[in-house]
Order: structure tokens, then C-alpha cells, then sequence
């Protein structure tokens, strides 16, 4: 048994080394004061600065931010919506038409995805930029959000909406103040996961973008195809800092949702 846990403690530190060692060789080097990427000259914080000053690189950061936040936004409102019908409207017609459609984009590849897209704007006569990109990224992320809602939904308790329903409520008023608060967890999982897709794009994003819509990774794609520079590893370090902090503050607020609740 002594020998299984520590295979087992060898195994979670070579796995946990091989996902993060990377991750943590990229922060420490994003505070280097040499400008060759892989040698240390010292502690410094002058690339962080450089990068506020990078105005190519902010302007990219934030177009990234706006559109992550907007397409995570709205692909969960329409991910949740997809999930409830999913679970909740029963054996009607098309239904595995419409479930099919949900979870294609998940199996698509990108550059398939990205193509059809921008053929579909280009029919339409849509200028790229902004809208194109955080349309694309709500196509290929809600279908994200429409699968982790539907599993809670599958182990939802429907004994807890009948009651509210058999007391008066309204479908929609249940819904709202039953459903869910209680699938709450879920749906920001869900937008965590859509906010994390978009923010990561580089394949559809390159497809779908215009002038002045320029995300991040395709910035940094671009910079890197010339050398690495230590502001790349500035704003990547930013960037893990934001996800991480996002996840953080979304854990607390809904644990202690949880713990007030159980009260």
C-alpha cells in the first residue's frame, strides 16, 4: 500500500510538473532583466512597463477582454437556453437535429469552423472586425455552455419546481427563482469555460478579424514568429493572472452562496 501511494505521489509530480513547470518557467522569465528570453540578468519589473507603453499590444488586450466578455456573456444566456430545451421540452421534432447542431462545434475543426464562417459573413456582406470575431466566438462556445448546464440539469430534482409551481408560481417565475439559483454553479462554470475559449482563440479569431480587430493571441502569434521578447512573457503572465483570478473570485462567491444556503 506504501509503494502504490508513492507511485502514485511520483506520478501526480511528474504529471503536475509536466502541465505547469512551463507555466511557472514563463512567469519567473516575464520578471527577467535581460532582454535574450533564456538568460538571466536579474529580477526586474521593466518589461511589465514596456508592455503599458506597447500601445499594439494593449490595443489587442483590450479588443480580447471586450470580446470575451461579450460573447461569453451571450453564449451562455443561449447555451442555458439550449440546455432547458434539451432537458426540459421532451421527444419534440428536430430534436436530434438541434442537439446535433449544439454539439458539432465541439467535435469541428477550428479551421473549418473559422472558414465557414467567414464565408457566411462575406455572403451576408458583413465587414470584419469587432461583432464578426465575438459572433464566432458566441457560434463555437455556447455549444460549451450548453453541455455543462445540461448535466446539471439531467440530476436536477424537478420535485423542488413542482412545489414552487404548485404554490402559484409561474413557469418563468419558477424558473428565475428555482431553477436557476440552483443551477447557478453551472451556469458560471460555464461562462468561465466560455470566457477562457474566447480569450484563447487564435484559428477562428484569424479567420473572422478585420482592421482594428486584432486579438491578443494573434498578436502575440505574429511577435512571436519574429523571436520571443520578454513582454510577450509580461502579457502572458497578466493573462494567467486575470483567468486565475476570475476562477478565484467565481469559487468564493459561489461557496459561500452554498454555505448560505445550507444554513
Amino acid at each position: 500500500m506504501k509503494g502504490l501511494s508513492r507511485i502514485n505521489l511520483v506520478a501526480l509530480t511528474f504529471g503536475f510538473a509536466f502541465l505547469y513547470l512551463p507555466i511557472l518557467v514563463l512567469v519567473v522569465y516575464s520578471f527577467n532583466a535581460s532582454k535574450l528570453v533564456t538568460v538571466w540578468g536579474g529580477f526586474s519589473t521593466q518589461w511589465y512597463g514596456a508592455l503599458f507603453r506597447n500601445e499594439a499590444l494593449m490595443d489587442a488586450a483590450w479588443v480580447t477582454l471586450r470580446v470575451g466578455l461579450v460573447s461569453a456573456t451571450v453564449a451562455t444566456v443561449l447555451g442555458t437556453l439550449a440546455a432547458v430545451a434539451l432537458v426540459r421540452f421532451g421527444r419534440f421534432r428536430g430534436r436530434g437535429l438541434f442537439a446535433a447542431s449544439i454539439h458539432a462545434p465541439i467535435v469541428m475543426p477550428e479551421v473549418i469552423t473559422g472558414l465557414s464562417l467567414l464565408l457566411f459573413f462575406v455572403a451576408i456582406d458583413l465587414d470584419r472586425g469587432f461583432w464578426t470575431v465575438t459572433i464566432a466566438h458566441v457560434t463555437f462556445t455556447m455549444c460549451f455552455v450548453a453541455v455543462v448546464v445540461r448535466s446539471r440539469l439531467v440530476s436536477f430534482d424537478r420535485s423542488l419546481e413542482e412545489a414552487a409551481m404548485d404554490l402559484g408560481a409561474t413557469p418563468l417565475v419558477t424558473f428565475f427563482s428555482v431553477t436557476l439559483p440552483l443551477i447557478a454553479p453551472a451556469v458560471a462554470a460555464g461562462w468561465l469555460l466560455a470566457f477562457t475559449l474566447s480569450i484563447d482563440d487564435l484559428v477562428i479569431a484569424s479567420f473572422v478579424s478585420g482592421p482594428g480587430a486584432t486579438t491578443l493571441p494573434m498578436r502575440i502569434y505574429g511577435q512571436v514568429r519574429l523571436g520571443v521578447t520578454p513582454e510577450i512573457n509580461a502579457v502572458s503572465t497578466l493573462l494567467i493572472a486575470l483567468v486565475a483570478s476570475v476562477v478565484l473570485v467565481v469559487s468564493v462567491v459561489l461557496r459561500r452562496r452554498e454555505g448560505a444556503s445550507d444554513v
